[in-house]
């Protein structure tokens, strides 16, 4: 009756256990499964990327600290804003707007020393063009922005602007520049216009009529004619 017993017990021990390797097998085939894998690879995936950028871009909470450039780029007005990259101490970054349209461009490159060099980007994907510009020593920049292909070059000068300034009016702005322009252009025409000529000597007065001819040279000997 004891054998008995023992054999029973035995075999429910025998039960649980190939119950519970075949639970653990089923797991297995259920976590190594291909559609779980890719579901947990697609997830993953998902998690690390960046989050899609909307269009059209809008301003930047990133970008709202770096410091402020107002001033024309063409015939338009823009509100620049650049700063440092944190992880290139040469590389800056940031945005520029239109204050016509309020349309955004993202823009990133370099500054050696006073030259910048930028790409800028209406998408965060694809390049729509480049900078070229110079600061001078009171903080503004100039230059040039041109297509892709460096093709239509569009200057640009920006002065930059203090903390809580307001954004200059547009009109203000356009008048800054072309006044700008004109002093300029009066520079070069006051450059090249030539000098005014000195007025001629005097003719010396001519000799009195029937007064004789000087004699070698010496104008006190005349002749009697």
């Amino acid at each position: 009756m004891q054998e008995s017993k023992s054999v029973k017990g035995a075999m429910r021990r025998r039960g649980w256990a190939a119950v519970s390797v075949a639970a653990l097998l089923s797991v297995s085939a259920v976590a190594l499964s291909p559609e779980t894998a890719w579901a947990q690879s697609d997830a993953v995936k998902e998690l690390a990327a960046p989050p899609p950028i909307q269009l059209p871009l809008r301003p930047s909470p990133e970008f709202a600290r770096f410091p402020r450039y107002s001033g024309m780029l063409g015939s338009r007005q823009i509100v620049l804003r650049l700063g440092p990259k944190t992880d290139d101490p040469s590389g800056v970054h940031g945005e520029y707007q239109f204050t016509d349209t309020g349309e955004v461009i993202l823009i990133a490159g370099d500054r050696d020393g006073d030259t910048l060099e930028v790409e800028e980007s209406n998408d965060g994907t694809h390049i729509t063009g480049n900078w070229v510009g110079k600061f001078a020593a009171d903080g503004s920049v100039t230059g040039d922005r041109m297509n892709v292909d460096d093709s239509n070059p569009q200057p640009f000068d920006l002065k930059p602007l203090a903390a809580g300034q307001a954004v200059p009016a547009a009109g203000a702005a356009a008048a800054a520049a072309a006044k700008d322009g004109k002093a300029a252009a009066g520079d070069t025409a006051s450059a090249t216009r030539p000098a005014a000529t000195a007025p001629a000597a005097a003719a010396p007065p001519a000799a009195p009529t029937g007064a004789g001819r000087p004699v070698g040279g010496v104008s006190n000997l005349q002749t009697g004619e």
